[in-house]
């Protein structure tokens, strides 16, 4: 519990430590639009705190690649951007099978703006062409996490960590987990 509580204060306080005054870190100066490619392996299913501890990874036969298209925008006038994604996940070798198509929104923010190295959480509602053995829904939640480096005027790269559930709406709700990188251009 003590974990947790101090993990909540430091997401409240990483805002204090954000350049608001300068751009947008995840866009190009002037840029009001972007596209990005992520590409994750499966780091097996699970509750969210997997999401943020590497020590509880273990990886799953499982490759997600996703298409976004973002906009710059402001959230309590911390740097942010909307997304609309399209996300492609290939489950392999597994009974049951894994493998949906999904379709989403999501707000990403930057917490923390520092040398071209940006940090950011994000979270969406998805909706997905089946259910399957982790998710028995179709509506899903995606919570992201995030670290940026800006490595020309117009790229980024990205690795990030992402949790797919359903909130426990259903009975069956393990939960996909994710880690990988993302090229993000802007224009």
């Amino acid at each position: 519990m003590k974990k947790g509580a101090s993990l909540f204060l430091l997401l409240l306080t990483l805002p204090a430590f954000a350049d608001t005054g300068s751009t947008n870190p995840m866009f190009a100066a002037g840029s009001q639009n972007s596209i990005a490619l992520y590409t994750a392996q499966g780091t097996s299913p699970g509750s969210l705190l997997k999401l943020i501890n590497p020590f509880l990874w273990d990886f799953e036969p499982m490759t997600n690649i996703m298409l976004q298209y973002s906009q710059p925008i402001e959230i309590f006038r911390l740097p942010s951007r909307m997304n609309l994604s399209l996300v492609q996940n290939f489950g392999y070798s597994h009974d049951d099978g894994l493998s949906f198509i999904a379709a989403g929104i999501s707000w990403d923010v930057s917490l923390v703006n520092w040398r071209g190295f940006y940090l950011g959480v994000g979270i969406g509602p998805y909706m997905r062409d089946s259910g399957d053995r982790y998710v028995e829904s179709r509506l899903v939640f995606g919570e992201r996490v995030f670290i940026g480096k800006n490595v020309s005027d117009r790229l980024r790269l990205e690795w990030f960590t992402q949790h797919f559930s359903n909130g426990s709406f259903t009975e069956i709700n393990r939960g996909f987990n994710f880690t990988g990188l993302a090229i993000n251009y802007s224009f």
